[in-house]
């Protein structure tokens, strides 16, 4: 009977203004802060809170026996120590209980890996520090972006010093195997890879409150079953934690389902490992090759959902182009700026993905439609573009005057 390792993203994008919307006195930001304030009140609200309080509140009744971990990206961090203390609290409270590990990601959410090795290390090296800083942990497994993952970054992260890293059980690269075992990839030695068991994971994330699915309605004690006729030794259910209340509504009966499963599958003689509990416990005796980038996202588990159509290679393209020239100004603030502009989600909200995919991609959209994210993303980069080329000029003919 496998263990069970349950992982959350936790993260919120910044969303852009229009750039005939941005204060002519203020160019300093183009991000749409009156939006961001409100979806983040809300996701706080319906999610954060109350998910914080659920689970703080099944720790400490489960004496140890109930654990998971989640990943906070930098993003997420700056806008909760801005605009909610008090959210960021009850993270801490939770991390503080010992049952809650917190794993490494991109500081900015962003796809650096495809770019930039240089600038991916930063963002990580980045992430480590804030979480150190605010939660006083040093993580041990690294997850990027999405998921997004190859032979290469699993190599990367190994020379960074990770014991593990997360990956999509991609069931064209796994050709008949099964996910639910801890792997190894190719030319590494000691990291170890922990694959998303994508079916049981999109029971919870996606299926659950679909009257028509097969499955429905799923208890507590059903879906542990489920996992309990599971193969292997370790089945790792990672989900975005705004399913929690936020995208499966508190009416659905989210709430009381994650009440309920620890007990259930207490009853199935099933057990909670975190990440590096499942990387310690297991031995690595298979390999995943994964040659080519893949993620946890759209049906394809590829970059599509981010790089699938001409307005996304351009947008992503925009940014990339100007590396060197905020690298040589090395201006904090202006490689923020820049940094902030890599955050995937400005690219997924371009897809123009259709059918189920295509609804989804929708759904999370906050502009009307993906030419306009395309067009109010492209506007402003051109702008910050510009400043960073002036920039360089004066800086030049400082160089020339001395």
């Amino acid at each position: 009977m496998p263990d069970v390792c349950l992982y959350f993203q936790v993260h919120q994008p910044l969303r852009l203004l229009p750039f005939e919307a941005i204060p002519a006195a203020d160019l300093s930001h183009y991000e749409n802060e009156e939006q961001n304030l409100e979806i983040l009140n809300r996701v706080c609200d319906q999610c954060y809170l109350p998910a914080n309080a659920m689970f703080l509140e099944i720790v400490k009744n489960n004496h140890g026996r109930f654990c998971f971990s989640m990943s906070l990206s930098g993003v997420l961090i700056e806008q909760l120590e801005r605009w909610r203390p008090d959210v960021l609290e009850s993270f801490k409270e939770l991390v503080a209980t010992g049952c809650v590990e917190l794993l490494a990601e991109t500081y900015y959410h962003s796809l650096a890996f495809v770019h930039s090795n240089k600038e991916f290390d930063r963002q990580i090296d980045m992430h480590l520090e804030k979480v150190q800083d605010v939660f006083r942990v040093r993580p041990r497994v690294f997850r990027n972006t999405e998921l997004v993952y190859n032979d290469a970054i699993a190599a990367t992260a190994e020379t960074m010093g990770f014991d593990g890293i997360l990956a999509e059980g991609v069931d064209w690269q796994l050709k008949g195997k099964s996910p639910n075992y801890v792997y190894r990839a190719p030319e590494t030695a000691r990291i170890k890879t922990l694959l998303r068991n994508h079916t049981l994971s999109d029971d919870l994330g996606f299926r659950f409150s679909d009257s028509k699915w097969g499955g429905y309605p799923l208890t507590a004690e059903k879906f542990s079953k489920w996992l309990g006729a599971s193969q292997g030794d370790v089945v790792n259910l990672f989900l975005d934690y705004e399913v929690i209340g936020e995208h499966q509504k508190s009416d659905t009966g989210i709430f009381e389902f994650w009440h309920e499963l620890p007990k259930a599958m207490e009853a199935q003689g099933l057990q909670w490992v975190t990440p590096t509990d499942a990387v310690h416990l297991y031995r690595a005796a298979r390999e995943y090759h994964c040659q080519y980038l893949t993620s946890w996202a759209d049906q394809e588990r590829d970059l599509s959902a981010w790089l699938g159509n001409d307005d996304q290679q351009a947008a992503i393209e925009m940014i990339h182009q100007l590396e060197k020239d905020v690298v040589a100004l090395d201006d904090a603030f202006l490689t923020d700026l820049w940094a902030k502009f890599q955050t995937s989600d400005h690219y997924y909200w371009m897809a123009t993905k259709q059918g189920t995919d295509g609804k989804i991609h929708e759904y999370f959209n906050p502009y009307e439609n993906p030419q306009q994210a395309f067009a109010i993303f492209s506007n402003a980069v051109a702008h910050f573009k510009s400043r960073v080329k002036m920039l360089r000029a004066s800086s030049a003919k400082a160089v020339l005057a001395s």
